[in-house]
């Protein structure tokens, strides 16, 4: 039984506890506008609001429920931004149609964590999956083939399921949204702000397999463009650091890809290579705003909110989501940190934005 079909909710606790909270927050506020209420009518302003309160969730009971499972792999601006636009992409396309309740669980960049939150979402039987970034979209993949899941922050969908003839549709029960920027433009940055430079250093998490995507990708668009290329894999958190320095010795620029670990990380990162005064140049803002010094920015929050909408699409449409296509972000912006710019003596040409601070 999938989406959008008849439900007995006593079946599906979760989804009557949605429908009793939404009845309640009207109570609520019910209730707030009587606070200065005397004793004795305390007991007529509760009866009011309980009858609000039946009156609501028979109202409510009319709308269907949707219970979506969100599994992000760690937190970190740029996952954070992805899930709150679906969230807010999904409400909005909800009201009046839907009530619709998140069950957020955090995978704390634990691959085995995430296959333990997929599982307990196909366990509860939920009407759709958010798998926000790779290791997540993996998980569910594996896990079912009957809900529906939409992947957020994943950079490529054939490498994340290894898909050998890839036509831009995953097909099955799985589709989502790309947070792929121009990899030919990032190289194409990386000269056009470092065209002295000689070695580039590529420095990434080995254990994410679209990080080593960008990273072939770059290499080819890097060494045709005449830069010597060395690769700087660390395979977790614990190496971030020494890894990190070996690539600021060896590296005039390093770039960073749209990398979880080291989105996690950038602190760590930033502590080697701005005294080495070794420029980055990141494949997202959140890295760049961290630690490096220019990035071709897509806006997370808007790539969360298009699949938002694909889920609308799925959920209160009927779309078949194995005929959608992987979307993409509208727009990328050249952006700058002004602050690692500056430390570095690094002037950028005029169409490059300042990435807002804090």
């Amino acid at each position: 039984m999938r989406a959008g079909d008849k439900r007995n909710w006593e079946e599906y606790p979760m989804k009557k506890a949605i429908s009793m909270l939404t009845a309640a927050s009207l109570v609520l506020a019910l209730a707030g506008c009587g606070a200065t209420a005397t004793a004795s009518s305390a007991a007529s302003s509760e009866a009011a609001s309980s009858e609000a309160a039946a009156s609501s969730e028979e109202a409510q009971g009319d709308l269907p429920v949707y219970v979506v499972g969100v599994c992000q792999l760690v937190q970190h601006e740029a996952l954070d931004a992805a899930t709150q636009g679906f969230k807010d992409a999904l409400t909005a396309k909800a009201e009046g149609k839907a009530i619709v309740g998140f069950d957020e669980q955090n995978a704390s960049g634990d691959s085995a964590n995430c296959s333990t939150i997929i599982n307990g979402f196909v366990s509860s039987n939920v009407d759709l999956i958010l798998a926000n970034a790779t290791a997540p979209l993996q998980a569910a993949a594996a896990a079912t083939s009957e809900i529906p899941v939409l992947g957020t922050s994943v950079t490529d969908y054939a490498t994340a399921l290894e898909i050998d003839d890839w036509n831009g549709t995953v097909g099955g029960n799985v589709s989502g949204t790309s947070d792929l920027a121009p990899l030919d433009q990032q190289a194409a940055m990386i000269q056009e702000l470092f065209p002295d430079a000689a070695n580039v250093g590529l420095l990434y998490c080995s254990a994410e397999p679209n990080s080593v995507y960008q990273c072939d990708e770059m290499e080819k668009f890097l060494t045709d463009a005449g830069y010597t290329v060395a690769r700087y894999a660390f395979t977790d958190t614990n190496d971030v650091s020494s890894v990190a320095q070996t690539a600021a010795d060896n590296s005039d620029v390093i770039y960073i890809p749209t990398d979880n670990t080291a989105a996690s990380n950038t602190e760590a990162i930033a502590n080697v290579v701005l005294p080495a005064g070794v420029p980055v140049v990141a494949g997202e803002e959140g890295i760049c705003k961290g630690c490096g010094v220019a990035t071709l920015s897509i806006s997370y929050y808007d790539l969360g909110y298009t699949t938002g909408e694909m889920a609308a699409q799925i959920l209160f449409d009927g779309a078949d989501i194995s005929t959608i296509p992987v979307q993409f972000a509208p727009e990328v912006t050249k952006k700058y940190n002004v602050a690692n710019c500056e430390q570095l003596n690094i002037t950028v040409p005029d169409d490059y934005e300042a990435i807002a601070a804090d």
